[in-house]
């Protein structure tokens, strides 16, 4: 069932880009758009996933008059193309891809916003690049290590034994002992029907794990490379090497940063949050939300997230 935000929280109206297109990179075709005020505060928009894509819903975040917001649908996500490819898409592919869209939108620096993975990639980002940030608002802290992988395909059923049920009862007993290849197998396989219903089961057990109150809940039209991507990017440590966040916070620990984690997320556990606020040190703001899971849209995240856009 789908929640009327507008009932609990003042969302913005919705509204549509100004500008949007596509750039070419390594035969990737990589969709992006801007909304709000072309002068405004520069704000790129990171989606989670990986392969979640952006939606019309998260434009409604942002104030129009205030912010220039920039969203990208990473390799392989959303409207980009070839939809659900895996080739040429790497951590360090989508980390060139928004530095190719700063330079060719002439922005100089821009404030990262970004939930889940969308925090693993601003982070890695910011890393990087740590002269084109001016700040982040991270949701859903995700490090990308094999600590949390493990813990998302494992011991997340603690929480919702029901969908972690759901999960695995598409694959065969003698192969849960490896769910993640098991089912990476299957979804990069040449066997269209094969990948199409693994990609459902793999997508629908995140998503019905994202809130305080459980519900079957599918991933819609990103099933497919919500469910390709995230067990493309498992498979390969997130293409980061061990404990590349938190051993570089060094680099970034310069730039205000604002966590918003909801203390009751199964799927990304808030001593993710914990531990990269202790790292990062004064210039960093953790927000431990009681009431909320996963979501953005929870409404003690929504509003803390909102607050410190407006605070910026």
């Amino acid at each position: 069932m789908r929640q009327d935000y507008d009932s609990f929280i003042h969302l913005f109206p919705e509204i549509l880009p100004f500008d949007s297109g596509y750039f070419e990179q390594d035969n990737h075709q990589i969709y992006y758009e801007q909304i709000g005020n072309p002068d405004g505060h520069a704000l790129l928009f990171l989606h989670g996933g990986p392969g979640a894509g952006c939606s019309p819903a998260h434009r409604r975040l942002f104030d129009p008059a205030k912010f220039r917001v920039i969203f990208i649908d990473q390799r392989g996500s959303g409207r980009s193309t070839p939809y659900g490819s895996t080739i040429n898409n790497t951590t360090q592919h989508l980390i060139s891809d928004i530095n190719f869209l700063r330079v060719k939108l002439k922005i100089d620096k821009w404030t990262l916003f970004g939930g889940s993975w969308g925090s693993t990639l601003a982070l890695a980002y910011a890393i990087a690049n740590p002269a084109y940030v001016t700040a982040l608002i991270l949701r859903g802290i995700f490090l990308g290590t094999d600590t949390e992988v493990n813990w998302y395909l494992h011991e997340m059923g603690r929480f919702f034994p029901e969908a972690y049920e759901q999960f695995i009862s598409y694959i065969p007993i003698d192969e849960q002992h490896d769910i993640l290849s098991a089912y990476h197998n299957r979804l990069t396989g040449d066997n269209i029907q094969i990948r199409n219903e693994a990609a459902k089961f793999f997508a629908s057990y995140e998503n019905s794990c994202a809130t305080l109150h459980a519900e079957a809940r599918d991933a819609g039209q990103f099933a497919i490379s919500m469910a390709v991507l995230e067990a493309h990017y498992f498979v390969n440590q997130c293409f980061l090497p061990a404990d590349y966040i938190l051993k570089n916070v060094r680099f970034i620990q310069h730039l205000p940063c604002y966590i918003v984690q909801g203390r009751h997320d199964v799927i990304c556990p808030p001593i993710s949050a914990y531990n990269l606020h202790k790292k990062w040190g004064h210039k960093s703001s953790l927000t431990l939300v009681d009431d909320a899971g996963h979501s953005a849209f929870e409404h003690g995240t929504l509003r803390n997230l909102m607050m410190f856009l407006q605070a910026l």
